[in-house]
């Protein structure tokens, strides 16, 4: 009998854990306690308790084909950014395209996780699930955990002197679902990660006035990038993430601050991030400048007290009247189920190896997927932690036993940020290596160039972790050339007699210098 494995949740993670571990002859066993798959993509009007909640208007940050999973590309007729029933239409076709659906329990809370007597030994957990109010016990071999982090969230109104006499409304973000509560208001959103800048906006087109308040700035970036390429198609890419690697620090952060400024420069609309946060990662919003330009967005530091119907911002001497306060301050890292000395979470920070195993565990048997924030797609790096887990879980190409790892866990050194600013293409590269399945540039130069100049040059999309290796798809080779055709197709909806797309022909001449230097250097 193949290994027991407990997945839980069914939302993005979930059902690659659950699809992956199929992949590998496991025997999952997916856990969701609300009646439906999809977990952050699914909408729902009321806002249910430990489950996140999104509102109607939410759009995908990263494009389609850097955010697909690896063997199955969105539909070529979905939008390039796709908005959030789009999503979820994607996830259904994943589940049933795979048959994950009859390996997943709906309506079941998983109330705890705890290690067997034995668990030195056997490395099992008894797993307590509930459902209607009526406990049950199980045995699992391993444990994946895939219940995101948005659904506990951080309010820390200590941190706001005078919020208690504050006269208006508040409320934290993920109370949020439509802009009519701002009608006539003066708001005030404090935090400026992805969805305050999002809630701001939409506010501004109904509200008297919107101020965004920001202690540490951030790069704001368009989806509409070069060219009106999507942004991470054009950023996420071997040669970029090759030549920021190779520059000493100041040159890549000086090409950083160049390339984020090209659009407009930031110290002019009060958003230049404070130094200490140029690693932050960005916001992703189309509209953000020409709505501070207009007049419609205030941006202001952040809050020194509130008063009775207004509030005071650090070196700003005068009040500012408001009447809603929408708190955008995050969310914490909690998993209720997990007992404290399984995994340690302080100050939103996690003891994981590689974001994913819990340091202090004598077996591998419990992994932590999706907490991690990747400069761009979070899905495809879901999938991969999910393949490399099932495969250290199954004992193969483990990587756990490995000195490094026995090494990391004596001296600490340990990634313990999961909400740090991942490289995400060189943290893929390294799970990756772990499989097998890394793609080699210049192995393929010579068999087959035409893929690897698309791959070194074009964007780094998933389907390059199929190419070769364990769980190798026949379909990635074609997807990869085919990548732009699905871009395009949902926009050039009228095409004029003569036009041509600008990639083939510019791979054409990097592939003529490539092979130039190849001869020159003989590499």
């Amino acid at each position: 009998a193949g290994m027991r494995v407990a997945v839980v949740g069914a939302g993005v993670s979930g059902l690659t854990a659950t699809k992956c571990c199929l992949d590998e002859g496991l025997k999952p066993t997916c856990f969701e306690q609300s009646e439906d798959i999809g977990g952050l993509w699914r909408y729902t009007e009321h806002i249910e308790a430990g489950r996140p909640s999104l509102y109607p208007s939410v759009i995908s940050n990263t494009s389609k084909e850097m955010s697909a999973f690896s063997d199955f590309p969105y539909p070529e007729d979905f939008p390039v950014f796709l908005p959030n029933a789009w999503v979820l239409d994607y996830l259904r076709r994943y589940a049933e395209r795979f048959g994950l659906q009859e390996h997943i329990k709906f309506g079941t809370t998983v109330v705890s996780v705890r290690k067997r007597p034995e668990f030195i030994a056997t490395g099992q957990w008894d797993v307590v699930t509930e459902v209607d109010g009526k406990q049950t016990s199980h045995i699992f071999d391993a444990v994946m955990v895939c219940s995101g982090n948005f659904s506990e969230p951080s309010l820390p109104l200590h941190c706001f002197p005078g919020i208690e006499r504050f006269q208006g409304q508040y409320f934290h973000s993920r109370q949020y679902k439509h802009p009519d509560i701002f009608q006539g208001k003066r708001v005030l959103v404090v935090g400026m990660g992805n969805s305050g800048v999002d809630i701001a906006v939409e506010a501004s087109r109904v509200a008297t006035k919107v101020t965004i308040c920001t202690s540490r700035g951030a790069w704001v970036l368009s989806r509409v990038f070069d060219h009106g390429y999507p942004w991470d198609m054009v950023l996420n890419t071997r040669l970029m993430s090759l030549v920021s690697n190779s520059l000493p620090g100041p040159l890549s952060r000086g090409l950083t601050n160049y390339r984020v400024n090209q659009w407009f420069k930031h110290e002019n609309y009060g958003l230049q991030p404070e130094e200490s946060c140029l690693v932050r990662e960005p916001v992703l919003n189309d509209d953000l400048p020409s709505y501070i330009l207009t007049g419609r967005i205030t941006v202001k530091p952040s809050v020194k007290e509130f008063k009775d119907n207004s509030v005071l911002f650090h070196n700003c001497p005068e009040e500012e009247p408001i009447d809603i306060v929408v708190f955008c301050t995050g969310y914490n890292v909690s998993f209720p189920f997990l007992e404290e000395a399984d995994i340690k979470v302080e100050n939103k920070h996690a003891s994981l190896y590689k974001y994913v195993f819990p340091t202090h565990l004598q077996r591998p048997t419990l992994a932590v997927l999706g907490l991690i924030k990747p400069f761009g797609a979070i899905m495809p790096v879901t999938e991969m932690q999910a393949r490399w887990v099932t495969r250290v879980f199954k004992g193969r190409r483990a990587n756990m036993s490995s000195p490094t790892y026995q090494n990391a866990i004596q001296t600490g050194h340990i990634l313990s940020l999961p909400f740090l600013k991942t490289d995400r293409l060189v943290y893929m590269d390294k799970l990756a290596s772990f499989i097998g399945v890394k793609p080699s540039v210049l192995g393929l130069l010579c068999r087959d160039p035409w893929l690897a100049l698309t791959i070194f040059f074009g964007p780094c999309t998933p389907y390059q972790y199929r190419l070769e290796g364990p769980g190798r798809w026949e379909g990635a080779r074609q997807a990869i050339l085919t990548q732009w055709d699905r871009t395009l197709k949902p926009t050039r909806t009228r095409v004029p007699t003569s036009s041509s797309s600008p990639w083939p022909s510019l791979l054409t001449v990097m592939g003529f210098l490539l092979l130039l230097a190849a001869v020159v250097f003989g590499f």
